[in-house]
């Protein structure tokens, strides 16, 4: 007896159901789109299971079949691929097997409101289908099972798993059209002009023939079987023979992205290795971008037009993973393993050839469609960056594809090149700050000194930056310098700014010592600075030490790293910093000198956007300091009154 199970949709799933089912999205012919992608998807599975075993060959060809009950209003998409098992119908129809989702729904609930751009970057085509349909049912058999496993649903909280017949192996996809209601973008999925349409626009280049039986006009003959697409891969067409929107259908096909791409590359590999590849730049980053489990779903590997693998690694290195599309190689073998792929020559030169192919383009967009460019770069510019952390190549290459603003940019994106250009006569370094956003970095006290006497310092602000800059590589023979570090050169003289802080620093070098004392578990040194103009304190870091924010992403990463202890650098020319040493002269073991010491290393790390040791203990003697500020000018106020 059939086993029936009662499931109840993933979280996640109900809360997309719930949005696909309120049509939010306009155009609901993609559902149509989406379905066939997946059956492709299973079709590539199956044949490459086939290629070392004869026997999942199928017994016709590999093909998507659409059929139509007009009566009945039931629409069925089929295919004969390598199916599902029971738990597979479970996990993939049940739930999203996405490390992204609940970022998904978080972005939904910034927005207020969904797009169909992040329904797309979560992979829900299947869900799509429930736009259309108020109930679907799946007929699938996993390919080397002989039991199948029917699956539906009305698209509300739940859905029913139960065992099934089917011939052979595959998916059989049925779903109960709603009405049609052209109003709200609902057509009538039953005519056969209107399968015909989106076939054509979205699936023309797909390499499976998808047929649908055609209803003869003449009552004696027959109804006839006919193939839909063209079935000629689009990388094999001559470039001015395919238009753009064929090109934007294509990558939404493979990338499974309902988003335009920024740009693709078309290109052929001849000589010792014969290839060609058609990638595609996606004009928005996936939520997961970072997750390292994340699914790449990024290069398809074909052999003579043969699907091989849906995600080849080995073709693309990390920085590059955003990256989709397809390689069609001529001289590997059909039976090619992945082991097989990480030794090979062949592999390793296309890929060297794409890498090459991919920084072309990249520089073609930012000489010549400088918008376009700066959307690539907010979206995987932190990525590309990536490569300059390992890569054994010329990391000029990355470097000349930077962008960052700066001190002098306004919030604009500026060029390493063009930084270097600006560099003021006899400037020998590339000055640099990092930390956890623009603004902070906008306002750090460590670039006061840089500003007012001209030198222009850039921010960086992505975590990969603080990697990368461990070992920065030259760049046009000009070194890198952190201008918190604490060996950082400032000032034109640096002779005579050196004596005039020696001088400046014999008078306070007591009140140095009972700061440091104060604030011995917290720094290593207080010294007076001449890095600061309008700040009263900063810390800054040794330059053989870990920064502080390299540290905390160890840290997360569970390595043991020890607690570094920084300098603190005072402004000797600052208001606080002069009344202090005066308080101090007055009575140098009053109680308010260590409160002193302690707010002005909290203010310090307020500045660099650090977090508080003890928040609650810095709040309250701030409110203390004001308190007691407040009571002395009533006090004085009182004292003036006749």
């Amino acid at each position: 007896m059939s086993k029936i199970e009662k499931h109840e949709f993933q979280a996640e799933v109900k809360q997309i159901l719930d949005l696909v089912v309120r049509s939010l999205y306009s155009n609901k012919d993609i559902f149509l789109r989406e379905l066939v992608s997946n059956a492709c998807d299973a079709l590539d599975r199956r044949r490459f299971e086939a290629i070392t075993n004869s026997d999942f060959e199928p017994e016709g060809d590999y093909e998507v079949t659409i059929q139509r009950e007009p009566g009945d209003r039931i629409l069925t998409v089929l295919d004969n691929g390598i199916g599902m098992s029971r738990r597979e119908v479970v996990e993939n129809l049940g739930t999203i097997a996405h490390s992204g989702s609940k970022e998904f729904l978080a972005a939904l609930a910034q927005q207020g409101q969904t797009t169909p751009d992040l329904i797309g970057e979560f992979g829900v085509g299947f869900y799509a289908s429930f736009m259309v349909a108020d109930r679907v049912e799946v007929v699938t058999r996993r390919l080397g099972e002989d039991t199948g496993t029917l699956w539906r649903s009305s698209g509300d909280a739940e859905f029913i798993v139960e065992d099934a017949e089917r011939a052979g192996p595959g998916t059989t996809i049925r779903l109960h059209l709603k009405a049609v209601d052209e109003e709200n973008g609902l057509k009538d999925y039953m005519t056969e002009w209107t399968i015909r349409e989106i076939i054509k626009r979205y699936s023309d280049f797909v390499s499976y023939p998808i047929r649908m039986e055609i209803e003869s006009t003449d009552s004696k003959k027959k109804n006839q079987i006919e193939t839909l697409n063209s079935m000629k891969a689009i990388w094999t067409r001559p470039k001015n023979e395919v238009t753009d929107e064929e090109y934007r259908e294509f990558y939404k096909h493979i990338a499974h992205d309902w988003t335009d791409p920024l740009s693709h590359i078309s290109v052929k590999l001849e000589g010792a290795v014969e290839a060609r590849a058609l990638l595609f730049i996606p004009s928005k980053a996936p939520l997961d971008l970072y997750y390292q489990e994340m699914s790449y779903r990024g290069i398809q590997l074909y052999v003579r037009q043969v699907f091989i693998m849906d995600e080849c690694k080995d073709l693309m290195p990390r920085h590059l993973r955003f990256i989709k599309g397809v390689v069609d190689s001529e001289d590997l073998s059909l039976n090619v393993s992945r082991e097989m792929l990480q030794q090979n020559r062949q592999i390793s030169a296309v890929r060297k050839f794409l890498v090459r192919k991919i920084f072309d383009e990249l520089r073609r967009l930012k000489q010549h469609e400088s918008e376009k460019y700066q959307r690539f770069w907010r979206e995987f510019g932190a990525v590309l960056k990536e490569g300059l952390v390992g890569w054994d190549d010329k990391k000029e290459t990355i470097l000349d594809l930077m962008l960052c603003t700066s001190s002098t940019s306004a919030g604009e994106f500026t060029g390493i090149e063009d930084y270097v250009n600006r560099m003021k006569d006899g400037q020998d370094i590339i000055y640099y700050i990092t930390g956890p956003d623009q603004e902070t970095l906008a306002n750090s006290p460590h670039i006061e000194k840089f500003v007012d006497q001209g030198h222009e310092v850039l921010f960086l602000s992505d975590r990969v930056d603080e990697m990368w800059l461990q070992q920065p590589p030259e760049y046009k023979g000009k070194k890198w310098k952190s201008v918190g570090a604490d060996d950082v050169e400032i000032g034109e003289n640096q002779k005579q700014e050196k004596k005039d802080l020696q001088n400046k620093t014999a008078k306070p070098k007591n009140l140095l010592s009972t700061l440091q004392g104060h604030l011995s578990d917290q720094v290593k040194d207080v010294r007076l600075s001449s890095r600061m103009t309008d700040s009263p304190a900063c810390l800054v870091s040794d330059s053989d030490e870990l920064s502080p924010q390299l540290a905390a992403m160890l840290r997360e990463m569970g390595q043991d790293v020890p607690r570094i202890k920084r300098i603190l650098e005072l402004n000797p020319d600052h208001p606080i910093v002069v009344s202090l040493q005066e308080k101090f002269e007055q009575d140098k073991n009053a109680p308010e000198i260590e409160e002193y010491a302690l707010l002005l290393h909290g203010q310090a790390l307020l500045a660099e956007g650090a977090e508080l040791p003890n928040p609650t203990d810095f709040g309250t003697r701030v409110a203390q300091l004001m308190e007691k500020a407040l009571q002395d000018s009533s006090n004085s106020r009182r004292a003036e009154t006749p």
